[in-house]
This record gives C-alpha cells, structure tokens and sequence, in this order.
C-alpha cells in the first residue's frame, strides 16, 4: 500500500448524517481524518467513528472559531479543511498528494469548488470557480474569525489548484432559504459594527443590484432555471440583511422615529 500524505483532514460538523458518509468515502487516503462536532443529535458521531475518523466534541464558538480551535488538535504537517457537503474528487485528490510531496514555496493550496445544485452543476452566477483556501501547512496557518464569510490564511504563498472540490449543497429551495436568512442576520452584526445603516435606499437598490450582478454580469442566466433561482436568493438575501439592520430587535416605531428626525 503507498505511503500516506503527512495530512490531516478536519471535517466541521452538526447533525451532517446525510452528507458526512460521503465526504468521508473521498478522503479515506489521508493519515487522520478528524471531525469536529458541536452537539449532534443524529448519528453524524457514529458515522464518522464507523469510518475511522477521530471525533472530537466541542461546543461551537463561530466558524472561524471553531475552526481554529480543530487545526490547534491536529497531528500532520498539512491540513486540509472540508464541509461535511463537500467531496474530493479523484482528479483533485491526485493533484493535493503530488503537491504535498513537493510543494516547494508554497505554504497552502486554494480549491475550485463546483456546486450541485437543482439537478445540475453551477458553473456562472459567482458561484463557480469559487476558489477557496482549505490546504495549509499547520504552522503559521490561521482562519479569519469574523461572525460570517470566515477565511483560511496561510503562513506563506498559496498556489492554485486545477482540479474541483465538489459541492451537494442545499437539497432543496428552501433550505437554501433558511441558509440565506441565518446568514443575513450574520452580515447584519458585521454591518452594524462597521456603523452601516439600513437605509431605505439600501434596502431598494442593493437588492436589485445584486440580482443584476448575479444573473446577468456574472452569467447566471446560463446555469438555465436554478441560475434564475440563485440569483433570486442572493437578491433575498441582501433585502433581508438590510431588513434586519435597519430593524433590529423588530423595533419598528423606533427605527421611523429615528429616520423622521433625520429629515
């Protein structure tokens, strides 16, 4: 049997049954695979020992949090991060073993990920290349730890890899409504503390242009019925995020009180 990569491969989890058996299925070549659960209640935990993985409880703190806290328990030199949705594909699997055996300079390595969506792969609307930094070497690698869109540094140069990860994202429409709601109300915090407001013009336009950036600049209308779909909740979802920040805490008469005084 040929020799493993020094890598550790860290799988972030909650109540991921249905998706963890095969994302686990494509990494079964790594040295450790570890996953990092914070309280599920379905058979996520088993699924993952069944396999061989080393499974660690931790109550969650944040994405980028969480995260960090895993890398601080792996034992490899290399460690790639993967969602429990996510599968490495065999051509990607090949190029991440031939680079870490010779990565020269390079500290990390960033992914294309391709996304299954509606019955069909999405290759426009932004969402695709989509390339992500999830290979690091340990030392010196750190994730960002803002409240949402959290990011994977490197402790030095990251090079591009050509092959995907691929994606199974939301099994239907509305659970990628409910995605988009929990992380409008994300980006409202992030908003609020940069001292943005949920302007009346904001909640209009930014929406709207949104959709026009998505669905036509960014080609979405090629990804046929599910690039309309996509570009239709990415407009949702800033409507919502503006919503939440102009009306936070569901305060409406204070929020038109304070708009009225402005005037």
């Amino acid at each position: 049997m040929a020799t493993r990569p020094p890598l550790s491969v860290v799988i972030i989890t909650l109540n991921e049954e249905h998706n963890l058996p095969r994302c686990l299925s494509s990494v079964t070549w790594a040295t450790e695979i570890m996953v990092i659960d914070s309280g599920s209640t379905d058979r996520t935990q088993d699924i993952a020992r069944e396999a061989g993985a080393r499974v660690l409880q931790h109550d969650w703190e944040g994405y980028g949090q969480q995260k960090n806290w895993a890398l601080g328990q792996t034992t490899q030199p290399w460690v790639l991060f993967l969602d429990a949705d996510e599968v490495v594909s065999k051509g990607l699997k090949e190029e991440l073993i031939a680079f870490i055996a010779n990565p020269g300079k390079f500290h990390g390595a960033a992914v294309p990920r391709k996304t299954w969506f509606l019955g069909r792969w999405i290759l426009h609307g932004g969402w695709y290349p989509n390339a992500l930094v999830r290979l690091v070497r340990r030392d010196g690698a750190k994730w960002t730890e803002p409240s949402v869109h959290e990011s994977l540094v490197a402790g030095g140069p990251v090079v591009r890899m050509t092959n995907d990860l691929l994606h199974y994202t939301f099994r239907d429409v509305g659970e990628n409504v409910l995605t988009n709601v929990r992380f409008s109300r994300l980006g409202a915090k992030v908003a609020k503390a940069r001292g943005e407001r949920g302007s009346l013009f904001r909640i209009f336009l930014k929406p709207m242009g949104k959709f026009l950036e998505t669905y036509f600049w960014k080609l979405g209308f090629l990804d046929g019925f599910p690039g309309f779909v996509i570009s239709m909740n990415a407009a949702h979802s800033i409507f919502m995020k503006y919503v939440e920040l102009r009306f936070e805490g569901g305060d409406l008469g204070n929020s038109v009180e304070s708009e009225s005084k402005k005037s």
